[in-house]
């Protein structure tokens, strides 16, 4: 069967990108098999087992060379996949065959490169974020004093700015950064435990000299550019780390899929817009149309992603003793299409943030039609002032606002409340007076402050820590 006969996945085909795929794909798990292999020996040697330098010269002149059609077919035989490699890395190394894997279980390898592999893609998904976070502070700085609605309900509540709007995303972002960055400080390779996590095997190799053992142990996670292994496990590391990598993926995911949906509520009212190409067809039937279709995607593949983390949740708890294997299929889904699928989405962040399109006269005329409700309470205080009653002028803005409404919803027409308060007598006041409460600028109270705070005290540091990875964009294929 080729390729157009079989099942491939979408994350393959359209969505993560190559960087990400690769640090998922049988090459970069195999050749770290390999180089933990070497690490193990390396150490071995030098806490005194009759390792020779020549055999650990034989194994990095392989390294990478994998013959994969040796261990298919070894595979096949045994049912064991570590074992099968062992093997055929063996062939490749007849001098050094009797001494790979030598006092490791097959988690010595599949789980610290879980781990490694884990490590590196998220210092993936960081670079992306922080870049998108980047991104979006220029947004908002740019769009700070521009006044637009703000909801509640999704109903117009009062005003905000488009800027101030932009810092809610990034705020989200900046939590998910936090996150990240403290589970990333926080990962600690497995080590070499040994079949139930008691180092059995170790003790009997290295005379029972537990700082050897120890030694062992961190000179490999030096060698893979971690300061800690974990202190106790089973067979395993425990399968909550997986868990604990997968929330922080999902909160990602959450503020992503938040901003999404923004967003296509914002092109609905033709406020804003993701990015459109010259030649992009929205839709199929209707040529006018301009669909948010990166957007709809973000949210399409949040939703993936959170429902995804109960994959390892569930894997945790039905973990007995000190391991089962039902958890190898699932993680081996779950783990690595979680990345892909929030690669996907920084990936289109990227893209949209990039280039976001902005109505302006479409924002203020939305303000401008539900300004007057807002601006009622403005206008009692600037008829008090002229001597008015508050009750009674409270009363007539009441009655005033509720037909205006009428005449809205009911007759599909403009509001007037505008001239229905300037025709009354009661308020005392003319249409310049009027008028000159309803300028949008006075009702976003500090949204431009805000803006200006928040880039400066929280976006920035982050920039500051992070400016070698500044820069970074992506280009979308489909």
């Amino acid at each position: 069967m080729d390729n157009n006969q079989k099942y491939i996945s979408p994350f393959s085909t359209r969505y993560a990108g190559d960087e990400m795929q690769y640090l998922f794909s049988a090459e970069k798990k195999f050749r770290t098999w390999r180089k933990l292999w070497i690490s193990l020996a390396k150490a071995e040697r030098a806490l005194g087992l009759p390792i020779t330098q020549e055999q650990i010269d034989e194994l990095e002149a392989h390294a990478e060379d994998i013959n994969y059609d040796v261990a298919i077919q070894r595979e096949k035989e045994t049912r064991h996949d570590v074992m099968s490699h062992v093997y055929a890395y063996g062939v490749q190394c007849p001098g050094a065959a009797g001494i790979i894997h030598l006092g490791a279980t097959s988690c010595y390898v599949g789980d610290n490169t879980d781990i490694i592999i884990m490590a590196e893609a998220l210092a993936v998904v960081r670079r992306k974020l922080v870049n998108v976070i980047a991104l979006l502070a220029d947004f908002a700085l740019e769009y700070r004093d521009m006044p637009a609605l703000a909801y509640t309900h999704l109903q117009p509540a009062q005003l905000t700015t488009v800027g101030k709007r932009a810092t809610l995303w990034a705020n989200e972002l900046v939590m998910d950064l936090e996150e990240l960055e403290y589970r990333i400080s926080t990962l600690k390779l497995l080590g070499s435990k040994g079949t139930t996590g008691t180092q059995a095997s170790f003790v009997e190799l290295l005379g029972g000299d537990s700082e050897k053992i120890r030694q062992l142990e961190r000179q490999i996670a030096a060698d893979f550019g971690f300061s800690q292994t974990v202190a106790v496990s089973g067979q395993t590391y425990s399968r909550k780390v997986d868990y604990q990598v997968l929330s922080t993926l999902s909160g990602i995911a959450q503020s992503a899929g938040k901003f999404s949906n923004d967003l296509r509520i914002l092109q609905n009212f033709k406020e804003m817009e993701e990015p459109f190409e010259k030649n992009q067809i929205g839709s199929s039937a209707m040529p006018y149309k301009r669909n948010p279709m990166r957007s709809e995607r973000i949210t399409a593949l949040s939703r993936y992603v959170m429902i995804d983390t109960l994959n390892p949740a569930f894997t945790t708890a039905t973990q007995w003793f000190e391991r089962t294997l039902d958890d190898s299929a699932n993680k081996r889904i779950a783990v690595a299409e979680a990345f892909l699928a929030v690669d996907a989405i920084l990936n289109i962040l990227l893209n949209v943030c990039d280039g976001l399109v902005v109505y302006p006269k479409v924002i203020h005329q939305r303000v401008m039609k539900e300004l007057p409700f807002m601006a009622t309470e403005n206008i009692m205080m600037q008829a008090v002032k002229k001597g008015g009653d508050r009750q009674e002028l409270h009363e007539r803005l009441r009655v005033h606002s509720i037909a205006a409404a009428a005449r809205v919803k009911e007759e599909g027409l403009d509001n007037d409340l505008i001239d229905r308060v300037c025709d009354d007598p009661s308020f005392g006041l003319n249409r310049a007076e009027v008028e000159s409460v309803l300028d949008p600028v006075n009702f976003v109270g500090r949204s431009a402050e805000q803006t200006r705070e928040f880039v400066n005290d929280i976006v920035q540091p982050i920039l500051q820590r992070y400016q070698d990875i500044l820069g970074e964009r992506a280009s979308l294929s489909v």
